[in-house]
């Protein structure tokens, strides 16, 4: 029977091995956790191999994630579908082990993690994710929802602002059912840390709130009655802080940032494998390490329990267990369509002329009692935002509730945003000025690459801010965001178009949306009912004359009105024009050809129109087209005057459509 050295000796083998045939890596972590991550996983951790998605599962993030050998080596030991040929591949293309985790690529990794800090702050996310699906499902003698979330981080995750951002707020909703494991191994890729890191971590947390202690991180049984102290405190988060030597096992380098970022080499692997007593070959694994790892039995044992539980809860509340069942899944309520048709054909009846962050918190007040799964926030500008409505109620972890006050922590709250929507059974909404998506730009991009339905609500878009100045006015941002791959964003000329803006960013289950908004007024229009499709298809034909156009106008947003008003003034006076409104390049750019060239006809001089940078606008309007933008950072003054300095007039737009001409 194996002893449970030999079970971590087993995460060090595969290690150091994967990362030595890559001869890329970081073998040092793994080595270095190994008995803490024995402990959590043979003896604690709550998860069926063979259902990586059962919904009452445990979550594990590895936050830092460039030891990503030791979260495969986990998956593989413990019997989950990610065989050793998977392993033998890692870092090659098209392998499942990544250099670091990927989410869908392999089995049980819940989130994907390496930009340091955003694992703990996913991790904050799915403990309160579950603090607010329990709070929404449980009755009494009915604990449908009751999961943990277990995060392992090391030194550069603690040394990320993001890691203070959401272990903060984690600390304020006292996330009893978070626990953090601190890999405290005083190295980092420069050496050691005594030269920029020399925080009292322990005091840090403790002043966030947390439940804080500190052992031997290569004590198993020390790790245990940790762990087992943590589970008791359930008005608090936990962080273990874990003293451990990086790449234990190594006699050469162990201890030193030489293990850390690259393969040890087949002498010291070598010499590893003797000096821990491993006598295998590279990536053989004896029968009792499978067996004593194998935890498959007991995921089986622990899902059919739940399924019971289950079963007597949906005996009990039928009409509950339905609608968690739907949740979990990700659908929509059974009368969706029906009533954001309906919520759509209202709005443009009434045609308002509003600000479009004011036609967004009308959007959010219609969707809210459609939606229970919706959850609002804003990291400290509801009202400036419009994020909330009278339906939601403000929830701080003490009460339930489906509206967050992040605090001014937008890359946090971003980072979250992930977690929760990994974790499932939540669409979650944050909002910010449209400025500060740049401190949330990696938890966006993050959202994207891992296709999560999180919308981010960017208001005060553009110089039209104005008082505020430069620093608070976005220039390049809007572009920023539509070339991250797989995020939609919406720049909304009206309350239709955020209406259906809003619509579709919900429906979208495969990436998120951003949607970007203005702080003044745009007229109201009342579309024709067989435009809504067509705002859906990103771009569409606003107007238009008989025969064939001289020139295209392109513009979007809060410009759609200098647009529009030009055109008229040019077809007056002879020129004849098409106005296309653009809320989403993005989304346009993915229909086909066919409506693409029938929105922008070939051969047409081309004018885009958008209070940003003008260089994306390009690749629509060609080196013979032109476009009014801003390459310079704005001023401060009231919006309507920096719009006329920077020449957003209906007069520059004339002008500058007669010159390509």
């Amino acid at each position: 029977m194996a002893t449970r050295k030999d079970l971590a000796n087993a995460i060090r083998a595969l290690s150091m091995d994967a990362v030595q045939k890559a001869n890329s890596g970081h073998p040092g972590a793994p080595m270095g956790m190994a008995e803490i991550a024995e402990e959590l996983w043979n003896h604690h951790l709550s998860h069926n191999p063979k259902n990586p998605n059962w919904s009452n599962r445990d979550r594990f993030v590895l936050s830092n994630g460039h030891g990503s050998m030791l979260i495969y080596s986990l998956l593989h030991l413990t019997g989950y579908a990610l065989p050793m040929d998977e392993l033998k591949t890692f870092r090659q293309l098209h392998s499942k082990c990544a250099g670091h985790p990927e989410y869908g690529y392999a089995p049980g990794v819940e989130t994907t993690t390496g930009p340091l800090g955003q694992g703990i702050a996913n991790g904050v996310g799915f403990a309160m994710a579950e603090k607010l699906l329990a709070d929404q499902f449980n009755k009494p003698g009915h604990e449908i929802v009751d999961h943990s979330t277990y995060v392992f981080l090391g030194d550069g995750c603690m040394m990320e602002g993001v890691s203070h951002e959401a272990c903060a707020l984690a600390g304020t909703w006292g996330l009893g059912k978070l626990t953090a494991f601190w890999d405290d191994n005083g190295i980092s890729i420069d050496g050691h840390i005594e030269g920029w890191y020399t925080d009292d971590t322990a005091k840090r947390f403790e002043s966030y709130g947390w439940h804080v202690q500190s052992v031997d991180g290569h004590d198993v049984a020390a790790i245990g009655a940790a762990i087992a102290a943590a589970k008791k405190v359930t008005d608090k988060p936990s962080l273990i802080c874990c003293k451990t030597v990086i790449g234990m096992g190594s006699p050469n380098k162990s201890g030193s940032h030489d293990c850390h970022g690259s393969a040890l080499g087949l002498e010291e692997v070598a010499a590893t494998r003797a000096n821990i007593g491993w006598p295998h070959e590279p990536f053989v694994i004896p029968a009792d390490v499978y067996a004593g790892w194998d935890a498959t039995a007991k995921g089986a044992a622990a899902e059919a329990a739940w399924d019971a539980k289950f079963a007597a809860y949906a005996a009990a509340f039928p009409a509950e267990a339905a609608e968690y069942k739907r949740r979990i899944a990700g659908d929509l309520p059974a009368n969706w369509k029906s009533a954001t048709d309906a919520f759509i054909a209202a709005t443009n009846e009434k045609a308002e002329g509003v600000a479009t962050r004011k036609a967004s918190q009308n959007a959010i007040t219609a969707l809210a009692p459609i939606l229970p799964e919706f959850l609002g926030g804003s990291a400290d500008l509801t009202g400036s935002n419009l994020t909330s409505c009278a339906s939601f109620k403000h929830v701080s972890g003490k009460e339930p509730g489906n509206y967050i006050s992040y605090g001014v922590r937008e890359f946090g709250m971003f980072a979250i945003m992930n977690g929760m929507a990994l974790h499932g059974g939540l669409i979650p909404f944050g909002g910010t000025f449209h400025m500060f998506s740049d401190y949330a730009k990696s938890a966006l991009r993050m959202a994207a690459l891992m296709k999560q339905r999180t919308i981010a609500v960017l208001s005060h878009d553009s110089i039209g801010q104005g008082e505020d100045g430069p620093t608070h006015q976005p220039i390049e941002n809007t572009s920023g965001l539509r070339y991250i791959p797989n995020m939609d964003v919406w720049r909304p000329a009206d309350s239709v178009e955020t209406a259906i803006a809003w619509v579709a960013a919900v429906e979208r289950k495969d990436g998120p949306s951003s949607l970007v908004l203005s702080r003044q007024n745009v007229p109201g229009v009342k579309h024709d009912a067989a435009q809504f499709d067509l705002i859906r298809k990103g771009g569409y034909v606003f107007s238009d004359v008989a025969g064939k156009a001289d020139v295209i106008i392109i513009a979007n947003g809060s410009e759609m009105e200098l647009a529009v008003k030009a055109a008229a003034e040019l077809n007056a006076a002879g020129t004849k024009v098409r106005v296309v409104s653009m809320p989403s390049t993005n989304v346009f750019d993915r229909q086909d050809q066919a409506y693409k060239d029938s929105v922008l006809t070939a051969g047409v001089k081309r004018v885009a129109v958008e209070a940003a940078h003008p260089d994306f606008w390009r690749k629509y309007v060609g080196i013979e087209g032109a476009v009014v933008g801003i390459a310079t950072f704005g001023e401060s003054a009231p919006g309507n005057v920096l719009m006329k300095h920077f020449g957003f007039t209906v007069e520059n737009v004339v002008a500058t459509v007669k010159s390509v001409l």
